[in-house]
């Protein structure tokens, strides 16, 4: 559990380190029409921050929350990505982290399992939410390395 509370409270930093030095151009590089830019992913990321900090909240608070769904791609598309500030989103992030580690440094053993549900996937405990989490960023963390390696092909 250290190990992972490590990793969560690390998320930001290293975000950071994953885009450091690249220019505008690359953090806004497609590899393909359908596919999200850096930038795109960093607000994307930020966004999935925020709902997912509500849902944990839920969990911790109520018993048994009924837990949402949203769609990236509508958020994304409707919501115009590519137009936000990107280091307003990662600010963001960066509060909405170190906001929620304060609650989870303070959580007993228990309170890891606590849960909530969705409707479209089922039950889910914190600890399990705090896992996604930490794949969530690592998962993106990857496909950021996919599109510097692209933008790098298209050199």
């Amino acid at each position: 559990m250290e190990s992972l509370m490590k990793e969560y409270e690390r998320g930001y930093e290293m975000l950071q380190n994953a885009i450091e030095g690249l220019t505008e151009e690359e953090l806004h590089y497609k590899p393909a029409p359908d596919k999200w830019s850096i930038h795109q992913i960093l607000i994307h990321v930020a966004d999935s921050e925020l709902v997912s900090i509500t849902r944990m909240k839920k969990v911790l608070a109520e018993d048994e929350p009924l837990l949402f769904s949203v769609d990236q791609d509508a958020w994304a598309n409707n919501l115009e990505y590519e137009q936000l500030d990107r280091e307003q989103a990662l600010q963001l992030f960066k509060l909405l982290r170190s906001s929620m580690q304060t609650i989870i440094a303070q959580l007993k053993a228990e309170q890891f399992e606590r849960a909530g549900v969705y409707a479209d996937a089922g039950r889910f405990t914190f600890k399990e939410l705090l896992e996604f989490r930490v794949e969530h960023v690592r998962g993106h963390l990857a496909q950021i390395e996919r599109v510097k390696e692209a933008y790098r092909q298209s050199q």
